[in-house]
């Protein structure tokens, strides 16, 4: 399991006074950054730790302003970086639910045991989850993160077991 969980990206300025722009990965966005105390900003192969200072929102957006940034060319550096946070300062998650990191990878199967290939992605449509399946070939299928078509997640084993309903495929 990785050690720090992506929690969104740095993807402008905000104002002259330091603030960044950051584009949440987080289902929850109030919960999740209300309580930001710190995070690690990994840009290239460096990881740093900043404390935060302010935090506000603007329409779909995150405005942070980072203790010791105090010019937009200073927050300038940090264009197109990653915020991270150390796993071991997050709350447990409820039964059911995983961090994307952790899933990835997992082998998917039908329910009639037939390897369809391996969690390659998740992205959000708007309605549900969708989970992108990449099988040996590099063929993608999309499958809809419902319970109709998602049937188990066994982490322990890593495997993904769906149902295909009619006209997935």
């Amino acid at each position: 399991m990785e050690k720090y969980l992506e929690i969104g990206q740095i993807v402008n300025t905000f104002g002259i006074k330091g603030m960044v722009k950051v584009k949440p990965f987080t289902e929850n966005t109030k919960k999740r950054y209300d309580n930001l105390k710190k995070v690690y900003i990994k840009s290239k192969n460096e990881r740093k730790e900043y404390e935060v200072e302010e935090v506000k929102y603007h329409k779909e957006m995150v405005l942070i302003k980072f203790k010791g940034i105090e010019t937009i060319e200073e927050a300038e550096k940090f264009r197109n970086s990653y915020l991270l946070i150390n796993r071991e300062d997050e709350e447990p998650l409820e039964e059911g639910t995983y961090y994307i990191v952790d899933m990835l990878g997992l082998e998917v199967y039908t329910d009639e045991n037939e390897k369809l290939g391996v969690l390659d992605d998740i992205f959000n449509s708007g309605s549900s989850d969708i989970y992108v399946v990449k099988n040996e070939l590099g063929k993608q299928i999309l499958l809809p993160a419902i319970k109709d078509v998602i049937k188990n997640i066994d982490m322990e084993n890593r495997k993904i077991t769906v149902h295909l309903i009619k006209g997935l495929m």
